[in-house]
């Protein structure tokens, strides 16, 4: 017997959430109300267990929700432990049943549910069975006892034998067990068993557990590998806030290598890498709340931030969704600018902070003035100097002649000799003396003047801990300013990023602003995507191939280990011949969505101009439209096609994509493509157009849909 014999227990299935979500709502609400009381108690006899005849599983029982529809429940014949596994009308729900077992696997001792129809496993592809024919079997290599300690369940070892190439795996993804295709997939890519084992089925298990009680559904739920796909029900409360987040299942399920990120206890800072859609800030979340609730003490002080105000939004209420109150009140969630804002302002700090725009706004306006005195027989162009600016005097914080003369210039385009610098350096000292004459700071002067304030004031903040997101958009400037804010000790910071996604700064390498990420325990890598269909992942990373993406600390990232559990149609690009055309097309793609399937689709594009455009055509032809501002997160109580540009959609996801008016000249922009003659700049400024189109498209979690009017993006090529 297993350790929780003396107590009914009731766990729901991501598959049951995700059949309540497709529900009619009339409907949904009677299996909610059932939920409830079968919770409170399942061996009731007014639920009418029945026994479900030619079921594969002897332990699948049916319940009644009314005269047309059908819980299928889990119900061993021993034990303690109650699994709702699906609802559904009355005869699709028996078919389900009939084809389903649910089993503790006896090496990994996790609960999988899976197909025993062996027709759900076969692709159907005439053309790659005929190019498959020539090919050896994919997992011949390996004996059965090989695929089981890898959680392949033994009913589908012959399934698993009759597969020639990854297209057959791929095509059976969504009737095997999650850790059964992972463990498989990646052991077609790696071709070594023991890795596979090591990095993926022993997730948070420094070894094999005693062994396994196959009829111990109870313990099984405890298994980490189990709660990807399961959730126990612990009370009545733990009921509501499931029910309640059934719709962003991020807030109930972790994969098992989320799980081990979340609850680390270490010596120092976390590094934590992934591509789109690999749970980056779910994970950071979480980790938040865990360290509120469990990891610190109760009187400390936790502060998350991230690049934008917007993406601080969009977290602080998911964050409310995630924590208790009491837990809440412990985390701070404050976008850096804002942060360092109200802190130079409590410190009595009297400089105004402005933010450079090219061609408006006061910073400008100085800019110009400045560039009067630059040397005109070195003939620069005017690009090159705000460049210079950028890249080198505030990065390396160059306050004088002699810093400049010193400091390195690595990754300019342009090379100076010291005697050029000497010439040049006229422009920025008269910049300074502008901007002080104003009493104005740049966003970059600012932060610096924060950390020397914290350094020279010492431990004057209340937090214990700091979480990141969006590491890669952070200056190097900003990474020193967060080792000033929290001192270092145990747990003191979790950075989360991807440079695949870099659309603000230029790399930074953290252990130069020191934060050292040292030893295996502290430097993580997402590979799963969770959000999006491996069909769109692979289109958005082609966008990127070729082009060397660093992991924030000197290194160099990958996307060859990136892979999405979830199957379906590649992005549909259309390439019209006018603008009108665009939209119509546009306007064919939503036509059929219902008011919640147009609330959670989203055209993305470049620029507000083309927003407003977008929105306009949009509303003339019917279609309601609903815009995500840089000042408000996304209602979802507001009904209509979301509206947005590519760098706001950022941290956001939907189940449809529209990136629109993939134009050339637009996507890239031209103007910041022709606005410098650095050769490096240029590379950089492609690189982060690349990324907001990578973004923009791994938002989508079923569908996305690429159109354009003219001329093609050369990104479409």
């Amino acid at each position: 017997m297993g350790i929780f014999e003396n107590k009914l227990r009731v766990a729901l299935s991501d598959d049951f959430l995700q059949a309540l979500n497709e529900l009619p709502r009339n409907t949904s609400k009677k299996v909610q109300r059932f939920i409830r009381q079968f919770r409170s108690n399942p061996t009731a006899t007014g639920h009418n267990y029945e026994k479900i005849e030619n079921a594969a599983d002897p332990n699948m029982r049916s319940v009644r929700i009314d005269g047309s529809y059908r819980a299928i429940v889990l119900k061993p014949d021993q034990g303690n432990i109650y699994v709702l596994l699906w609802v559904d009308n009355h005869d699709d729900a028996y078919r389900w049943a009939e084809r389903k077992r649910c089993v503790v696997h006896p090496e990994t001792g996790s609960l999988q549910l899976f197909s025993v129809d062996e027709e759900e496993y076969v692709s159907h592809d005439g053309a790659d069975e005929q190019r498959q024919e020539a090919q050896s079997m994919l997992f011949e290599q390996w004996r059965d006892r090989n695929l089981a300690q890898l959680g392949i369940p033994e009913d589908l070892l012959p399934v698993i034998r009759k597969m020639r190439h990854i297209d057959d795996l791929e095509a059976a993804a969504d009737s095997l067990p999650d850790d059964a295709y992972e463990a498989l997939f990646w052991l077609s890519q790696w071709q070594d068993l023991e890795r596979v084992y090591r990095e993926v089925v022993l997730v948070n298990r420094e070894e094999k557990k005693e062994e396994v009680d196959t009829e111990d559904f109870a313990a099984a739920l405890e298994n980490i590998q189990s709660q990807r796909k399961f959730v126990i029900v612990e009370d009545d409360e733990d009921l509501e806030r499931i029910l309640e987040a059934r719709l962003e299942k991020w807030r109930i399920f972790l994969h098992p290598s989320q799980h081990q990120m979340v609850h680390v206890d270490v010596s120092g800072p976390v590094r934590v890498l992934g591509g789109a859609g690999t749970g980056k800030t779910v994970v950071a979340m979480h980790r938040a709340a865990y360290l509120a609730e469990e990891l610190l003490d109760n009187d400390d002080r936790i502060l998350f931030t991230t690049f934008t105000k917007n993406l601080a939004r969009d977290i602080e209420e998911n964050l409310k969704k995630l924590c208790s109150d009491q837990a809440m009140r412990r985390i701070e969630v404050k976008h850096l600018d804002q942060w360092v804002h109200q802190f130079l302002r409590n410190q009595g700090y009297d400089q105004k902070i402005e933010y450079y725009q090219e061609g408006s706004g006061v910073l400008d306006e100085l800019w110009q003035q400045a560039l009067q005195v630059r040397p005109r027989d070195l003939d620069l162009p005017k690009s090159f100097y705000r460049e210079e600016w950028e890249r080198v005097i505030q990065t390396y914080a160059c306050t004088n002649e002699r810093d400049y003369l010193r400091a390195r210039r690595k990754g300019r385009g342009t090379p100076l000799k010291r005697s050029a610098r000497r010439k040049i350096w006229p422009v920025f000292k008269e910049y300074r003396n502008l901007l002080s004459d104003r009493g104005l700071r740049e966003r970059d002067d600012a932060i610096r003047d924060a950390r020397k304030l914290l350094e020279n004031a010492g431990d004057i903040l209340p937090y214990r801990s700091l979480v990141l997101d969006e590491a890669q958009d952070m200056g190097a400037e900003a990474f020193k300013l967060i080792r000033a804010i929290i001192p270092e000790d145990r747990n003191d910071l979790f950075l989360v990023g991807d440079g695949h996604q870099r659309i603000y700064r230029h790399p930074v390498v953290m252990k130069h602003c020191g934060i050292d990420i040292v030893g295996r325990k502290r430097s993580f890598h997402l590979k799963i995507n969770y959000r999006t269909t491996d069909e769109i992942r692979k289109y958005a990373v082609r966008l990127l191939e070729g082009w060397p993406v660093d992991d924030l600390d000197g290194g160099e990232d990958w996307t060859d280990e990136y892979k999405s559990l979830i199957h379906g149609e590649p992005p549909k690009v259309c390439i019209c011949d006018s603008w009108s055309e665009e939209v119509d097309a546009i306007v064919d793609f939503v036509a059929d969505l219902d008011d919640r399937d147009l609330t959670r689709s989203c055209l993305v594009v470049r620029t507000k101009k083309q927003r407003r455009q977008y929105e306009q055509a949009l509303n003339e032809r019917g279609i309601k439209t609903y815009n995500i501002s840089r000042d408000q997160y996304d209602r979802r109580e507001q009904e209509g096609l979301r509206l947005a540009t590519m760098h706001r959609v950022k941290g956001l996801e939907f189940d449809r994509v529209i990136a629109a008016g993939i134009n050339d000249g637009t996507v890239p922009l031209a103007f910041r493509l022709t606005n410098t003659d650095d050769s490096a700049v240029k590379q950089e400024v492609e690189m982060q157009e690349r990324a907001l189109f990578y973004v923009a498209l791994t938002r989508a979690r079923r569908a996305a849909l690429i159109t354009c009017h003219g001329t093609p993006s050369p990104f479409l090529q």
